[in-house]
């Protein structure tokens, strides 16, 4: 069955770390800690590629970026979103609309947010309204609460593109 929209869910979660940036939506973000990971631990476009891959079936960010791969070390994972939005574009869809959460202690997001939104838009090459960004702490619960790391979730929304677009 052909379908002309197609929803994906993505989740990720990453540690601080001391002597790291701290990489938000392919910003930086002023902070005494960054996130630990294989890549530029991007938690934010992390979470924005599993939900694209997932709402066409494609898998997981690591089938195509896997940590055990050194061609992914450091990579900056704007590059990562980049390419999996032609890969997603080659299967004849585009972002309708994206919806994320970010939940963490601290730093507070809220001075980044549009700049984090314009920043995923120009990767997507879609509108800024089209990209929703929220944050939350957990009330200084869990893990999040007790600020040793952040936890980002995705929604998006993909719309088969016309034949003459």
């Amino acid at each position: 069955m052909k379908l002309n929209f197609r929803t994906g869910f993505g989740f990720d979660v990453h540690a601080f770390a001391e002597g790291r940036k701290l990489i938000i939506g392919g910003i930086e973000i002023p902070f005494d800690k960054g996130l630990t990971g294989h890549s530029d631990a991007d938690v934010l476009l992390h979470a924005i590629c599993d939900a694209m891959l997932g709402a066409l079936a494609l898998g997981d960010i690591g089938i195509y970026f896997p940590d055990t791969d050194e061609k992914w070390k450091d990579a900056d994972s704007k590059l990562l979103l980049k390419q999996v939005n032609e890969l997603i574009k080659s299967k004849g869809y585009e972002v309708g609309n994206l919806d994320c959460v970010l939940a963490l202690q601290q730093p507070k997001i809220s001075p980044y947010s549009s700049a984090i939104r314009n920043k995923i838009a120009e990767i997507l090459n879609v509108e800024t309204e089209q990209v929703s960004l929220k944050a939350s702490t957990t009330e200084k619960l869990g893990f999040v609460g007790r600020n040793e790391g952040v936890i980002s979730y995705a929604t998006v929304l993909l719309v088969k593109k016309e034949i003459n677009d």
